[in-house]
């Protein structure tokens, strides 16, 4: 949102053009900064045009490991065509000299993204205002429209809409440095179970996940082992589930039964013994630690899933459970089952990458597959549309053959989590155990001490 120094609706837009010549200089002179400046300092954030094309060469000399000095970043702006030798020479230099303090450089940094956001207000504030007036939307998505604006702003994730690659590699290099070091900070979020992990390597920020099955495979108890593991091991982050078929109170049951090995069929009856008290005290203390929030209301569309989780901070993964009991805010395509459908996965993909995190969608499955000699799922069984498959940045089904055949108790603990598309990578089919009196799957690894698998 580069501007030059003109005036915006009869006054002058926020800015400091000091700031941004003393953060300039202050990389020239240090230039190892500029990985902790692209923290929090875009291209876009410089009010003058030419300090954001500096900024840039700055930048693109850090990626290509060049040395960095008023030489070397003269002679790529003027390769750039941002200045003549003679135009850029005095300014470059007079940068460089007349920084007021190195040290103060994540200062400098700070003001210039702040002057930054507030600018960006004022066009969102205008944007919103003429939206207002137009009166050519619904008024709910009018206020839909503005919300995501503002909460887009204060997430800093407004941005236009090129980036230049050089600061797109720079980011890349952070995330790497930091997968390298088996770091807990990384934007991708693991599901916790190895062999679905290796296959994953991750759901990434703007992942649309499905996990599909038939009824009674245990996809709901699936969604909640991940998002407890999850909650418990990065506790950075925010896990919201959406149940539009249990209640709280019965998630919450599930969830204590499968941390606390207790058995369900205890928590329903309220038969329990005086171990079990103990191990749902342990249970209730570790879940309370998490940051897990769940909200069961019966009727949503994913504009109203969106209102509320704006509400939320530090979003790390989302969870709807399920596809089939949601609703589309198009009442045009509310009247076409499979329109409505597509539009809800599109709406879903688009809230992914809005709110920068994986989106886990629990699916029911078509009956196609009970029909046929071999029941495990596959794609063509995904109900309603073919959108989404489409939409879907993975999909997983669950399988217990024990369902259809229990004459077989060799498979009674056995289930298989079939990795049917996975845009980022392989597919392949994972074995699970199954330990239904605690509704948990578990990991089957290799194991020489006797000690039972975990999840």
């Amino acid at each position: 949102m580069n501007s030059s120094p003109t005036s915006f609706l009869g006054k002058q837009p926020p800015h400091s053009v000091e700031n941004e010549m003393a953060l300039l200089g202050a990389l020239i002179l240090d230039s190892e900064r500029i990985g902790d400046v692209s923290s929090v300092v875009s291209s876009d954030d410089f009010y003058v045009d030419k300090h954001s094309e500096i900024y840039n060469s700055l930048v693109s000399l850090s990626n290509r490991s060049s040395g960095i000095d008023v030489v070397t970043l003269l002679s790529d702006l003027v390769k750039n065509g941002v200045y003549t030798e003679e135009q850029g020479s005095q300014y470059i230099r007079h940068l460089a000299e007349s920084v007021p303090a190195l040290s103060n450089i994540m200062d400098y940094a700070a003001i210039v993204h702040e002057k930054a956001l507030l600018r960006k207000l004022i066009f969102i504030a205008e944007e919103i205002q003429d939206s207002a007036y137009s009166q050519h939307e619904e008024t709910a998505s009018v206020l839909d429209q503005a919300e995501q604006k503002i909460y887009a702003l204060s997430q800093n994730t407004v941005k236009d809409d090129f980036s230049p690659l050089s600061e797109i590699i720079t980011a890349f290099y952070k995330e790497l440095t930091e997968l390298s070091k088996g770091g807990d900070k990384t934007s991708t979020i693991q599901t916790f179970y190895s062999d679905i992990d290796r296959i994953l390597v991750g759901m990434n920020p703007g992942d649309l996940v499905l996990i599909g099955a038939r009824p009674g495979m245990g996809k709901t108890s699936f969604a909640l082992n991940i998002a407890a593991e999850i909650a418990k091991r990065r506790t950075d982050k925010t896990v919201a589930i959406f149940s539009l078929e249990m209640t709280k109170t019965q998630l919450a049951s599930r969830l204590l039964s499968s941390e606390g090995r207790i058995e369900s069929r205890k928590l329903r009856d309220g038969n329990l013994e005086a171990e079990d008290y103990a191990k749902l005290a342990d249970a209730a203390s570790a879940l309370a630690e998490t940051r897990i929030y769940i909200d069961d209301s019966s009727d949503l569309s994913p504009m109203k899933m969106r209102t509320k989780l704006r509400r939320l901070r530090n979003l790390g993964i989302i969870f709807i459970d399920y596809l089939q009991l949601m609703h589309s805010d198009d009442k045009k395509k509310s009247e076409n089952r499979v329109l409505e459908v597509a539009d809800i996965t599109r709406n879903l993909k688009i809230m992914a990458k809005e709110f920068g995190c994986p989106i886990v969608l629990l699916s029911q499955l078509s009956r196609i597959s009970q029909d046929r000699k071999d029941k495990r799922p596959q794609l063509t069984d995904l109900r309603d549309s073919g959108a989404i498959e489409q939409d879907a940045d993975v999909v997983m089904f669950l399988h217990r053959e024990f369902y259809y055949d229990n004459r077989n108790t060799d498979i009674q603990n056995m289930a298989e989590c079939i990795i049917a598309k996975n845009r980022h990578g392989a597919v392949d089919t994972v074995n699970l155990g199954w330990d239904g009196q605690y509704t948990r799957f578990c990991t089957l690894e290799k194991r020489f001490d006797g000690a039972p698998p975990e999840a």
